[in-house]
């Protein structure tokens, strides 16, 4: 499929570039497997209407961000349903998306996401997100989490959000011990579960809580040695 893709991504503060996970595992993907491809930055308000015309009927009911547009024209949303595509046309070099430590992986992630949702749902608007997004993510996540994002920090934030995800960090620090090759989840090889936790380790590091990522993991060398092995598909971020 010779042509230019399309990446859909959300913008941060200047001097903006990716940083939520989602887009990152495609970015990711798309730098690795060395495909040409552009940048389109969408605001949050600015999903739906630039997006609906293309994907009438958008996954899960919701537009989301990553959006991939193909050289063909086609538009696909959703990382899961990208990487699949991508993967079934561009084969090689592969991203072993049949491995079980990826299918692990994946299920912690829900996990980790979800217990520290108190500590990046409050702080991406205070660090990440440009002006005119601000109101559609306070209201959004809102009414989402029953509360104010101020009460959702007093009484779930903190420490003993990290403590609740800690636990399911630590279940994906023992799948990256499982090859003791290493860097990778695979020991020497890299595939889509490298992509998913760095782009992990990256998103908290925007967010400004990397020391207290490292605080929770029992050996932190291993996510500092994964964030460095990833960087070639990683240092490309902003275009």
């Amino acid at each position: 499929m010779a042509g230019q893709f399309t990446l859909f991504d959300i913008p941060s503060k200047a001097p903006s570039s990716t940083w939520t996970p989602n887009p990152w595992k495609t970015r990711f993907l798309l730098n690795f497997k060395g495909l040409d491809y552009k940048t389109e930055w969408l605001e949050y308000p600015e999903i739906k209407p630039r997006l609906e015309a293309h994907i009438p009927n958008p996954p899960n009911g919701a537009y989301t961000i990553p959006t991939v547009e193909f050289p063909d024209g086609s538009y696909i949303m959703d990382s899961r349903q990208i990487v699949e595509a991508i993967e079934k046309a561009h084969p090689e070099p592969s991203v072993h998306l049949d491995s079980p430590v990826l299918h692990k992986l994946e299920a912690l992630m829900n996990d980790v996401m979800g217990a520290l949702a108190p500590i990046y749902i409050v702080s991406i608007p205070k660090v990440l997100l440009n002006p005119s997004a601000i109101p559609y993510w306070i209201e959004t996540r809102e009414k989402f989490v029953g509360m104010s994002l101020q009460q959702l920090d007093e009484k779930r934030g903190g420490q003993q959000a990290w403590d609740a995800a800690k636990p399911f960090i630590q279940q994906v620090e023992a799948l990256l011990k499982e090859n003791q090759e290493g860097p990778f989840f695979l020991g020497k090889t890299v595939s889509y579960a490298d992509f998913i936790w760095a782009g992990f380790i990256l998103f908290i590091q925007r967010n400004g809580f990397l020391e207290d990522l490292y605080n929770v993991c029992g050996d932190s060398q291993l996510h500092k040695d994964l964030i460095e092995a990833t960087e070639p598909w990683h240092k490309r971020n902003n275009y």
